[in-house]
């Protein structure tokens, strides 16, 4: 029997007042600050801004253009010496030191989860250890199997090889993908697992973006992620969250309201 867990979310329809939510988020706001550098095509850094959309956490962008290069400007990289996004800093909001730097958006999701107990959660409770090793799963497919071989970088090193960038995206979007559709037959309800929000879902709905860009047919190869995203695609957060609805995309692709 799959095991269900409720959100802070999902809780407030009938636990927890929205009102105290909303005061737990004034109080983590009065805490820290965050301010995240991000790319409006970026998959990863869109992992963490609807991570900070579901939470309520506001963020201050910072942006970066990577088709430019400006990932690779000495002022950047004294932050992020990967050279990419996202980078998420964390200061102080009385004394205005940094706390810290995290520069990987799965660290970034671990870190927001772990230092705001109090808000709405994307992982099972600690008490479910199976269910937090499904989600954690889920991600890596995306973080570790996907993104990496599929990135600016990477397309933009085997350009002297001749090979059709849109060939190389579909076949590993495509691994990767058949991976994750064959856990989600397994764990998925609304979501990807069970009928709540989790990383998982912060992972795949970016990547799922990505694959319609290049012409995955996800809809008729991935059935269950297909269920998964026309659930996302309605909540409020993962629209706020997407590449067309940033400051810094593009007018000409900006979401029509």
């Amino acid at each position: 029997m799959r095991r269900r867990f409720r959100t802070v979310e999902r809780r407030s329809e009938g636990y927890i007042d929205q009102v105290e939510i909303r005061s737990r988020r004034v109080q983590m706001a009065d805490r820290y600050k965050y301010t995240l550098y991000t790319y409006f095509r970026s998959s990863c850094s869109a992992r963490v801004r609807i991570a900070a959309h579901i939470k309520g956490i506001p963020l201050e962008y910072k942006y970066i253009h990577l088709v430019k290069g400006e990932q690779h400007e000495p002022e950047y990289t004294a932050h992020n010496p990967s050279e990419s996004v996202p980078t998420l800093v964390v200061t102080d909001a009385q004394s205005g030191e940094i706390v810290t730097k995290i520069r990987q958006s799965s660290a970034i999701l671990e870190f927001l989860e772990e230092t705001t107990p109090d808000l709405p959660k994307l992982l099972p409770p600690s008490d479910d250890p199976v269910g937090r090793a499904k989600v954690r799963e889920l991600v890596n497919i995306i973080a570790c199997d996907v993104q990496p071989v599929t990135n600016l970088r990477v397309l933009n090193f085997i350009k002297p090889f001749n090979l059709d960038a849109k060939d190389w995206q579909q076949h590993f979007m495509t691994l990767g993908f058949r991976a994750y559709e064959e856990l989600a037959k397994q764990y998925s309800g609304k979501y990807s697992v069970g009928d709540d929000l989790t990383m998982a879902d912060c992972a795949l709905a970016p990547a799922i973006d990505g694959a319609l860009r290049f012409g995955v047919d996800v809809q008729g190869g991935f059935p269950h992620i297909w269920k998964v995203w026309e659930n996302l695609k309605v909540v409020e957060a993962f629209k706020k969250g997407r590449w067309d609805n940033q400051e810094d995309t593009p007018q000409e692709l900006k979401t029509k309201e």
